[in-house]
Parts: C-alpha cells; sequence; structure tokens
C-alpha cells in the first residue's frame, strides 16, 4: 500500500497523510493536473468523485460533487492559493451545498500537497490544518481520515496504468 502513514496532531491542529509511490514527481503530479485523473482517485473507491470544474491557477477553483453507494451526491470545492508545478500545491477545501455554493455551515482546511523526488519515486504529504481543534474533530468523526487513506491507496494502480 502506498500510504505509510496518517497523523493526526491535535496540538498543531494538523492531519498529515504521507504516501510513496514508484513513480516519478511529475506522473504523480498529472494524478492533481488533469481532472480526469484527479477525479479517479480523489473519492474513496465507494464515494468516486466527479470533477466539474478544475483551475489549478492561484485564485482559481476545483468544484466536485463524490456519489455515494445509494446515489447520494457530497459536493466540495477547492480555492487555489499557490502553485509551483510538478512539486507543490495549496489550497483552502471545503464543503458545498446540493447547488454548488459553499457550505459555510462545515469546517473549511487549509491544504498543502509536496511532492518529493526520492530514490525509486516520489514521496508525497498531503497536510490539512484545521482552524479549530473542535472542526479537526468534527471532520475526523465523519471519517476524514480513514476516506483520505482509501482514496490515496487507489493511487499506485493509476500510476501502473
Amino acid at each position: 500500500m502506498t500510504v505509510k502513514s496518517i497523523d493526526k496532531d491535535l496540538d498543531t491542529l494538523t492531519l498529515t497523510l504521507t504516501a510513496e509511490f514508484a513513480a516519478p514527481v511529475e506522473k504523480v503530479w498529472e494524478l492533481w493536473a488533469d481532472p480526469r485523473r484527479l477525479e479517479r482517485w480523489w473519492g474513496p473507491p465507494t464515494y468516486p468523485a466527479t470533477v466539474e470544474t478544475h483551475d489549478l491557477t492561484p485564485g482559481g477553483d476545483v468544484a466536485y460533487f463524490m456519489t455515494g453507494p445509494e446515489g447520494d451526491k457530497h459536493r466540495g470545492w477547492w480555492r487555489i492559493t499557490s502553485v509551483d508545478a510538478p512539486t507543490s500545491l495549496e489550497f483552502t477545501d471545503g464543503f458545498a451545498h446540493p447547488d454548488g455554493t459553499p457550505n459555510d455551515e462545515l469546517p473549511t482546511m487549509a491544504v498543502s500537497v509536496r511532492l518529493v523526488e526520492q530514490p525509486g519515486g516520489t514521496r508525497m504529504e498531503l497536510r490539512s490544518l484545521f482552524d479549530t481543534r473542535e472542526q479537526m474533530e468534527q471532520l475526523i468523526g465523519m471519517g476524514m481520515d480513514e476516506g483520505l487513506g482509501a482514496a490515496v491507496g487507489q493511487i499506485d494502480a493509476l500510476l501502473a496504468a
């Protein structure tokens, strides 16, 4: 499995997933940069993602929804804050209402992605920073850590294709 660790640090309000892939940085970056490839792994296997808009430039937006086993749709959005292709991406990640507008009743988080070349491939660090301990605990209670691990766990198969 590609996921090496998922660390929850309530003191620093961070959830950090670390994964390693037997592929070059540029190939791993394409899984973020290409919306059709992103939607093949961003949702956990039982909640596949559909990317509706995808603008990975500072100030750009990504809008998507995940479809659950019962056909239920869960919308989300990103607001891109920084891009340094092919090694880093930063964005604000949030939930959305059925019409796609941001849902301010659920927490947002600042996400940073770092791709680092290492012998034999790429190390990816995906760090989510929360505003409060309560928000972090709320999203972990909703299964964020397990869902993220399951989603990233699909990447090896995509890189092998």
